[in-house]
């Protein structure tokens, strides 16, 4: 009787192999090969479905643990003409389901955009790359901080608190301000017909403004630009609650660490 286990080449797939030589189960084996504790002839592989020959050397590390398969969140430096949108719909587009449009923010994320120097200490895997949620927006004409996360805990974090966190964002203006528009743009200024509440906001040097502000609205900057004379030339958000983009380079990220905290 033909084995149907095995293809007409002799090979396997490597989540068997794993699973046979250890007794573990086909989804424990797979959890093992996805966190990158599988080698084969000294090289390590990360998908499951590959396949290996009966003479290949296949390794299961002896630090193997599912239980450091934890969840990651991931600090995108968007560059401007990118969509970061809300949940897993950047995710269909970054894999080809957006007929036209801008190009999705997460398809930048991979291996050859990691930050070089990252200070977390995680090893980089493919399964960091999977299931990757946004629930910090920004137009596309905007670059800076955006936020991927595989964690339930801070995608619900997100969900719930986006408009109570502060967001930083860097102003670049050109124009000349009216007369106590600085004052103005703090406090005074509606949006959409409703007075905003108090902002911060002070310049950074002669063509930039820097401005702290909660439950931003799309539009809501140049908006405020436009009312004191101002008309805003570009728009970067550094940071989000408490948590900066730091020194990632424009189209490059990082991993969260573990201490911070939004």
């Amino acid at each position: 009787m033909k084995n149907l286990s095995t293809s007409p080449d002799n090979t396997e797939r490597l989540a068997k192999r794993v699973a046979a030589e250890h007794g573990l189960s086909r989804s424990a084996a797979e959890q093992y090969i996805e966190g990158g504790y599988v080698s084969v002839d000294g090289a390590r592989v990360e998908v499951p479905g590959a396949r290996v020959a009966p003479q290949q050397h296949v390794v299961l590390a002896k630090d193997a643990s599912l239980d450091a398969l934890e969840p990651v969140t991931l600090l995108l430096h968007k560059p401007p003409g990118y969509e970061a949108g809300l949940g897993l719909e950047a995710a269909a587009a970054a894999h080809g389901s957006r007929s036209q449009g801008a190009p999705a923010a997460l398809s930048l994320i991979g291996l050859s955009t990691h930050m070089e120097g990252d200070a977390a200490d995680t090893r980089v895997l493919l399964r960091h790359f999977r299931a990757l949620e946004c629930f910090t927006p920004l137009p596309t004409p905007a670059s800076g901080l955006v936020v991927y996360t595989q964690d339930k805990r801070i995608a619900r974090k997100l969900a719930e608190d986006i408009e109570s966190l502060e967001q930083e964002c860097i102003v670049e203006v050109a124009g000349q301000i009216a007369e106590g528009g600085l004052k103005k743009l703090c406090h005074g200024l509606s949006f959409n017909g409703r007075p905003l509440p108090p902002i911060k906001v002070s310049w950074q040097n002669e063509t930039r403004l820097r401005f702290a502000l909660k439950g931003i609205r799309p539009g809501q900057i140049p908006s405020m630009c436009e009312a004191v004379g101002l008309r805003v030339v570009a728009i970067r958000r550094i940071r989000i609650g408490r948590v900066p983009l730091a020194k990632v380079p424009e189209g490059q990220w990082r991993y969260l660490q573990a201490w911070e905290k939004f």
